[in-house]
């Protein structure tokens, strides 16, 4: 019998981001990638953290699951999690941070984000999505993978990604390192070579989580999935075979 696997993406990308990922799975795994609220074909649907648990649920099969996040889609991931449990066997999280402890900064953050949000309303998602890939955070992605990703970004709309920022931004959502305790199933954390932020965030978060194993996907970034789709491929399927606490 297949096992289930439910990939959720990042902000500004569609379910056809994991496209790379999921060929590079074993035939054994059924994955089920759905496009986020305010992304893609979901542009139209409520942008909240509720709506999107309540969207895994109808998602999610009736038996246990792996659930996958990268980025928004690993918060997401994480909530989901502590909702769902213990229908969620497994959790794998890619360049995914559980929110903003201090109130003050995420205060800040939610109004940075608002304002972003109106940024993309006024400029259009085309233009929008050419300065988003010149973040930092995306540095040394190759040309390839950059045009991939820019060609995914245009697959969404303002409006939809400007909704997604105000319902589903780091400074909106509940933070949740307090609750990091209570996930007892095997958590997987990925980060990227040169991802240096989320690799300190991955670390910190294994110290909370009961089972957790760090690995750093060598020779990426912070979207290691876009990047090396293979190598995050063998990390999902080698958590299912094994669970550790060491960091790799």
């Amino acid at each position: 019998m297949a096992s289930t696997i439910v990939l959720l993406h990042g902000f500004t990308q569609t379910r056809q981001s994991w496209r790379r990922t999921v060929q590079a799975l074993p035939p054994r795994y059924r994955a089920l990638v759905p496009d986020l609220p305010g992304h893609g074909q979901s542009a139209g649907r409520t942008a909240s953290f509720d709506a999107v648990t309540a969207y895994v649920r109808a998602l999610a099969p009736d038996d246990r699951f792996t659930l996958v996040g990268y980025s928004l889609g690993g918060r997401v991931a994480l909530h989901a999690a502590l909702a769902l449990a213990p229908q969620v066997e497994r959790l794998v999280l890619v360049g995914a941070s559980p929110g903003i402890a201090d109130p003050a900064e995420r205060a800040a953050r939610r109004a940075a984000d608002a304002a972003l949000a109106d940024r993309i309303e006024a400029i259009g998602v085309a233009a929008f999505a050419a300065e988003w890939g010149t973040q930092p955070l995306f540095a040394g992605q190759p040309p390839l993978v950059r045009a991939a990703a820019n060609a995914d970004r245009l697959r969404n709309s303002a409006h939809g990604l400007a909704a997604a920022l105000r319902g589903l931004g780091t400074g909106t959502m509940s933070p949740l390192w307090e609750r990091l305790p209570e996930l007892t199933l095997p958590v997987t954390l990925l980060a990227g070579e040169r991802d240096e932020k989320f690799r300190a965030i991955a670390r910190r978060m294994a110290e909370r989580l009961p089972d957790a194993t760090v690995r750093v996907v060598p020779g990426t970034g912070h979207a290691a999935q876009l990047e090396a789709p293979a190598a995050v491929a063998a990390a999902i399927y080698q958590s299912g075979s094994a669970s550790s606490s060491d960091s790799a």
